[in-house]
């Protein structure tokens, strides 16, 4: 699979993510083989949270229990985990940010993570008590590097500001069909086209300019929080046309197309994927070594209704 190294950490990741929010209840044997389908493909990075399993790092836990990586094992994978989120606030403070990490540690039984993301932007944080908390589990060896989930630039720059810590990656929603994040661009300064709204201030041209990484989360839902779009002929017909004719030509799946329009674009954009089956994610992870034509990619952008002036 291709790999990025993301800047300014020398970690080289894979260009799909495994997610592993959904695994709080599957057993042992069968986390084991999502992990092993995963690292077959050429994933070799983990994505947590502190809230993904109903109750505080249940999924962190139950990979912990299952996997039980070796030392050699350990230093071939990327984990990250993110923070955060507390039932009804979101909480960028200090003391909360230390102990979900060593918290986070404790349940996926490392003594490290490689990647800490802030989860979504606490709009009380105070960017000092955020340096204090990186500052402290990076001398401890707790955590090597940091990043921010679902930030724009100015929330970024805010923290930037006192954070002597890189922030190198970005973790945001980013679709073929739900993709502002991309479309606004490509509309810009065109009054009255719903389109042209720039909904995250440049944000992929500002990590580009800046070396931070942008991971994408749920690369088949259709908006947010509405449902896929493959297999979608109500509302995507003509773009479920031209991923299936893709997927022909290419000898892949349609989930694997949908990863290859993501991947596809020079911002070396990763790709989280979230499913708990073994083939699905072996079928999903083919698509990083796609390279669509600029053709392909942009039939696939205006076959899901975005606008090409």
């Amino acid at each position: 699979m291709k790999t990025h190294v993301l800047p300014n950490t020398g970690l080289t990741a894979s260009a799909v993510v495994l997610g592993m929010m959904r695994i709080a209840s599957l057993s042992d044997a069968r986390i084991r083989d999502l992990v092993a389908a995963a690292r077959d493909a050429g994933v070799n990075v983990f994505d947590h949270a502190d809230i993904y399993g109903g109750e505080r790092h249940a999924c962190e836990r139950r990979f912990g229990e299952a996997v039980r990586l070796s030392p050699a094992e350990r230093e071939s994978v990327v984990i990250q985990s993110k923070c955060g989120i507390r039932p009804g606030y979101y909480d960028f403070s200090t003391e909360h940010i230390v102990r979900s990490a060593e918290e986070s540690l404790a349940a996926l039984r490392t003594d490290h993570l490689d990647l800490l993301l802030l989860h979504r932007p606490d709009t009380l944080v105070r960017p000092e008590e955020v340096a204090e908390a990186f500052d402290r589990l990076h001398r401890a060896g707790k955590v090597a590097h940091f990043g921010v989930s679902n930030h724009t630039p100015g929330q970024i720059e805010l923290l930037r500001r006192v954070v002597d810590r890189p922030l190198v990656v970005n973790q945001v929603q980013l679709s073929i069909t739900h993709a502002p994040l991309v479309a606004a661009g490509l509309a810009a300064n065109m009054a009255g086209v719903e389109q042209s709204a720039d909904r995250d201030n440049g944000l992929l041209e500002y990590s580009r300019l800046n070396g931070i990484t942008l991971q994408a989360w749920s690369p088949f839902q259709r908006d947010f929080f509405h449902g896929g779009f493959l297999g979608d002929r109500e509302d995507h017909a003509e773009l479920n046309t031209a991923i299936d004719e893709l997927a022909e030509h290419y000898g892949v799946t349609p989930a694997a197309i949908a990863i290859a329009w993501i991947t596809r674009h020079p911002a070396d954009i990763q790709t989280v994927i979230g499913t708990t089956r073994p083939e699905r994610v072996t079928e999903a992870a083919a698509g990083a070594d796609i390279v669509l034509t600029r053709q392909e990619w942009y039939r696939l952008f205006t076959a899901a209704g975005h606008l090409l002036p």
